[in-house]
């Protein structure tokens, strides 16, 4: 069976934070150990659109979480307390995050993106211009690489698309380069 059959029978074919039913989407929830329905929810796209795009957030649209946050799936469980934290400064939604529970685990899930830090503490990546990197981006190489524990060598010019963070450490990022899974200093590339 599909994930997205999967999820929409575990959801009943509605968005697993609002509650619509239309367009809806599989949601990988990152960062992602091994995919599937464990690590995954059914989403809307205007959900899935102001996750992602945090400045489009329309606040009355996230009162929704008051039902979705007590959902017994984890990944749902996780979004909500993601995007509770992102909003908590209009108030209602920190008075949600006092009252939610997390286990020792989700929550650690639920805070390898950073939401939720102060923005003083949060790791910030950014290319060898100092624009800030974004999980999901794109970069190109400015500069041959060697790849230690390899005889490969990245070369410059070589688009890396689809990134992914080290959350603990701001000069590291992964990325596929020649179908393998490496890690890049963040002072070699250049977003595209």
């Amino acid at each position: 069976m599909s994930i997205e059959r999967e999820l929409n029978k575990r959801s009943g074919s509605k968005c697993e934070l609002c509650g619509a039913t239309e367009n809806l989407k599989v949601y990988q929830v990152l960062p992602t150990k091994k995919g599937g329905i464990d690590e995954s929810i059914l989403a809307c796209s205007t959900c899935i659109y102001q996750i992602e795009n945090p400045d489009t957030v329309d606040l009355n649209h996230w009162r929704c979480l008051n039902d979705s946050m007590w959902s017994e799936h984890i990944p749902v469980q996780v979004v909500a307390w993601r995007m509770l934290s992102r909003l908590r400064a209009a108030g209602w939604p920190q008075e949600l995050l006092d009252q939610m529970y997390l286990d020792e685990d989700t929550l650690a899930w639920a805070q390898a993106t950073g939401e939720g830090e102060d923005d003083e503490n949060k790791v910030i990546h950014r290319d060898s211009n100092g624009v800030i990197l974004e999980h999901g981006d794109s970069v190109v190489l400015i500069k041959d690489l060697k790849v230690k524990g390899s005889s490969m060598v990245a070369k410059q010019g070589t688009a890396v698309r689809n990134i992914r963070l080290d959350h603990e450490n701001a000069e590291y990022i992964e990325g596929k380069v020649d179908g393998q899974q490496i890690v890049i200093i963040t002072q070699y590339v250049k977003k595209i």
